[in-house]
């Protein structure tokens, strides 16, 4: 498969941030294989697919480091609630009476949604986690995937296992172990995730200080903080993805730095469950690597990667009373290349030769694109998810012109609503 963007304007999002305008790519098979200077005339050569780049933009692809795709058979049903209230009194029973059927609807709902907002790869926790797996291969997505796991869901790991024995050798699939939190987890059960994490070599995925309330119970339970009980129990000897940190102290983010912990913001989740600020300018300045997700619909209420950087970058500026904290270049890294470095996926998230060709083409002939001054304020600032006309995963086209090549939204989209009538009535 080659393809040819001709005449594109380019947001890297290497290291030295830069923008290329008027230049071609070729996509050879699932790689960027030439990025050059456009002549004005379309290149010579056999090419699948041409695609006429001229007030476009290309960059990468988002990568979403924490959701929850089945989460959206919940979207708008538990609304203005604490996240302890959400869980304990909607979410956790609604999700025992969920079956695969409804996760594979559910999924297929999500991943579209992900593609038409310029996501192409992400990084999921839940249950009946081979439903998702099968939308994954049917839409043409990568994705890190893990069994939601505490004493109660998964109490002897076997599913935990059986997802990674399923999938160790697959391409597009990547396995975590995905243990939910401290407090839906015993000591003993977290110190055995650390053993398997060791065992079969591979990260895991949890939510970690995400409320005051979390907080409070830990030091009250064990005398100290989340991160520093972790610490404690060896996790963080392991390659982890710790989702929210919105409460952590100074001592707190030193320790996420010393064992590289990979930081996800989830800005629009917190900000609706009145979790609170994650203090990520602080984590970013002391080193941390840290990566964007947009948490579940069921608390979000989207999966909107774009609507998400703006938002972190807004809450940053304002909670830090400083208008440079947290630009656009930040924005852009911690939604592509930092979660291309958290899921430990080398040669993903910028717009380099030899790299997967995993790129989002954004129509920049709106009037909010007008005037042309800085391509890259344009995308945080001003532009919309639907600006994203044609997304390329893995070197192939799977949505072109708003629509989606892959799968039939429509038929989707009636899927789901049936699977939600379907799981009320229970």
């Amino acid at each position: 498969m080659r393809i040819l963007l001709n005449n594109a304007d380019i947001v890297t999002v290497n290291e030295e941030n830069e923008v290329l305008k008027g230049y071609d790519i070729i996509v050879e098979e699932n790689k960027i294989g030439v990025i050059k200077q456009s002549s004005g005339f379309l290149l010579q050569g056999e090419f699948n697919e041409v695609i006429d780049c001229t007030n476009k933009i290309v960059m990468p692809g988002f990568i979403n480091c924490h959701t929850h795709t089945p989460m959206t058979l919940f979207r708008n049903y538990a609304d203005d609630l604490n996240l302890h209230d959400w869980l304990y009194k909607n979410m956790f029973p609604l999700e025992e009476k969920l079956t695969p059927d409804m996760c594979y609807a559910a999924s297929k709902l999500s991943i579209i949604e992900m593609i038409k907002t310029g996501t192409t790869t992400f990084n999921d926790m839940y249950f009946y986690m081979n439903e998702t797996e099968r939308v994954i291969g049917e839409a043409g997505m990568m994705a890190m995937i893990g069994v939601s796991a505490s004493n109660k869901t998964d109490p002897d790991f076997k599913k935990s296992i059986m997802l990674y024995e399923k999938f160790k050798d697959n391409k597009n699939i990547k396995i975590n172990l995905a243990p939910h939190s401290i407090y839906t987890c015993t000591e003993k059960y977290l110190k055995n995730i650390c053993n398997l994490s060791k065992e079969y070599n591979i990260p895991v995925h949890i939510h970690v200080s995400e409320t005051k309330k979390e907080v409070e119970d830990c030091i009250r339970e064990n005398g100290i903080t989340p991160v520093k009980y972790l610490e404690s129990l060896g996790l963080f000897d392991r390659p982890v993805i710790a989702a929210h940190c919105v409460h952590v102290t100074d001592d707190d983010i030193d320790i996420l730095k010393r064992y590289n912990v990979n930081v996800v913001h989830n800005p629009a989740s917190n900000m609706k469950l009145a979790s609170g600020i994650a203090p990520i300018t602080k984590m970013i300045d002391k080193g941390v690597n840290v990566c964007l997700g947009t948490d579940g619909a069921g608390s979000n209420n989207n999966l909107d990667m774009l609507k998400e950087l703006r938002m972190a970058s807004y809450l940053q500026k304002v909670s830090s009373y400083d208008p440079t904290a947290f630009n656009v270049d930040t924005a852009l890294k911690v939604a592509t290349v930092n979660g291309a470095k958290a899921l430990g996926i080398e040669n993903l998230g910028q717009v380099k030769e030899g790299y997967k060709a995993d790129l989002i083409i954004i129509d920049a002939n709106k009037t909010y694109y007008y005037p042309k001054t800085n391509i890259k304020s344009q995308i945080v600032y001003s532009g919309n998810a639907e600006d994203i006309e044609t997304v390329i995963i893995n070197g192939k086209i799977v949505m072109k012109g708003r629509q989606m090549l892959t799968m039939d939204e429509e038929k989707v989209k009636y899927e789901a609503q049936k699977a939600y009538e379907k799981l009320i009535e229970n």
